[in-house]
């Protein structure tokens, strides 16, 4: 991983995965029309604070709320930051 970005605190910086762009019946989905992505891959942690110790690591693949962490482009990449309370789930 060559990010030089650390989060602080319970914060983590997620890479989200790309959009579906087909249905499940095999229809093409336009750029309009898109879900934002729900699911991502954890790219760094912090350390966490006394009373919140980390529970993800990275590389693993995580479930998060529609409209959580801040969006943010590094090296023409787009990333997701936030709290690790707006993961609702490892996959």
């Amino acid at each position: 991983m060559g990010l030089n970005i650390k989060p602080l605190a319970d914060r983590v910086l997620i890479e989200p995965l790309e959009a579906e762009t087909k249905t499940a019946s095999g229809l093409i989905i336009p750029d309009t029309a898109k879900e934002k992505p729900q699911k991502g891959i954890v790219q760094a942690v912090g350390n966490g604070t006394k009373e919140n110790k980390m529970t993800v690591k990275v590389g693993e693949t995580v479930l998060y709320g529609k409209y959580a962490g801040t969006e943010l482009k590094l090296d023409g990449k787009d990333y997701l930051i936030m709290s690790e309370s707006d993961i609702l789930a490892i996959v």
